[in-house]
């Protein structure tokens, strides 16, 4: 990422970070917690939220040591060219896989909830061309985008406050009553609703006030908090702590209730609209996977990339039958990589970055 074309500003990198965390885990995510804690779920949020936020800013201390480059530059100048080969490769294969997962995702939901007379191959397919035409350009752009697309939904969370009308606050209450190790399980989950903060390892650089990098991640961070526990809040009160793990998605289903005389199905509008926020989780992860692509192969111009990346998505999805219990699963898969590349990369890094930085300094002296 050169300096002089991709430079975001505070209000980009904030929303481009908040835009990779509000993927498809919204929808599903208020029944995994209930499946797990009960209706203590949203305690597993915001502890999960304090993790994600130590792990953000501790990659941002890294990259403070390396500020000019992303994390495959930092690693290359510490560790060699061929370990920066090596990071390229693991951290293409990552973004790789969580972008097909979200994007085939996003792609089983319309056709669940709005097409289901409609071939998935047709759906990705459709899908492919304006993912290409924004994947292609840089960074910039694509904050652009995940900026106008905020703006654009921002008021959707006004949906949920009619069926706070019909809430059960008692359904809240005894606070822990299962008391605390469901409560800690659950945060396995939620710590991967923030996932996607990583994409700060390849921010940072072109980031034009990057004093502020830190208080954007935090902002960030907050903004997607704010949204989860809202919605996590109204689907416990509204459902019966039962009759929340019987829906796929209650975040969708309790839009059932919402009615206005010129529109029934709400919640089709919603979930239409909402494909525009799943892009702005799917499009970053996709440039990062052909951004480390095109480092890893050495070439100047990352977008020759982008066409055969989504050609492998297809082909993929055109020999294997796709479903939402499959991609549960693959989901699972990649969740010890989530946690090994933004938990344990950043704090190894940090520490040997810091005692090699003050090892170099006492032998200067």
């Amino acid at each position: 990422m050169k300096k002089n074309k991709n430079q975001l500003t505070f209000m980009q990198y904030i929303l481009l970070i908040h835009g990779v965390q509000a993927g498809v885990g919204l929808l599903t995510l208020p029944r995994e917690l209930a499946e797990i804690a009960g209706t203590d779920g949203w305690i597993s949020i915001i502890i999960g939220y304090f993790l994600s936020t130590a792990a953000g800013l501790l990659i941002i201390q890294v990259m403070k040591k390396y500020p000019n480059g992303t994390i495959l530059d930092l690693i290359t100048h510490y560790f060699g060219k061929w370990v920066g080969k090596i990071a390229a490769l693991v951290f293409c294969l990552y973004f790789a896989f969580l972008a097909s997962i979200i994007f085939i995702r996003e792609c089983l939901f319309i056709q669940f909830w709005i097409l289901p007379q409609t071939d998935l191959f047709i759906l990705m397919l459709l899908l492919s061309i304006p993912t290409y035409l924004i994947v292609r350009n840089n960074i910039k752009i694509i904050a652009r985008y995940s900026q106008l697309v905020f703006f654009m939904t921002a008021w959707m969370i006004f949906f949920y406050f009619p069926p706070l009308k019909e809430a059960h606050w008692l359904h809240l209450l005894p606070v822990v009553k299962e008391g605390w190790i469901p409560i800690f399980t659950a945060v396995k989950i939620t710590i991967f609703s923030f996932i996607g903060f990583e994409i700060a390892f390849f921010l940072y650089p072109s980031l034009q006030k990057k004093q502020k990098a830190s208080a954007g991640f935090v902002i960030a961070n907050t903004l997607t908090l704010s949204i989860l526990l809202t919605i996590t809040i109204v689907i416990f009160t509204f459902f019966s702590p039962d009759e929340i793990t019987q829906f796929k998605e209650p975040t969708i289903s309790v839009l059932k209730i919402v009615e206005f005389k010129f529109l029934e199905r709400v919640e089709i509008v919603f979930l239409s609209l909402y494909i525009f926020v799943i892009s702005t989780t799917v499009l970053p992860l996709m440039y990062s996977t052909v951004f480390c692509l095109s480092q890893l192969f050495g070439a100047q111009n990352h977008s020759k990339f982008v066409s055969w990346y989504l050609l492998l998505n297809l082909v993929y999805i055109m020999f294997i039958t796709q479903s939402f219990d499959r991609n549960d699963q693959l989901s699972k898969l990649v969740q010890p990589i989530s946690l090994f590349l933004v938990y344990v990369l950043p704090i190894s890094l940090f520490i040997y970055v810091s005692i090699r930085d003050r090892v170099k300094r006492r032998t200067n002296l």
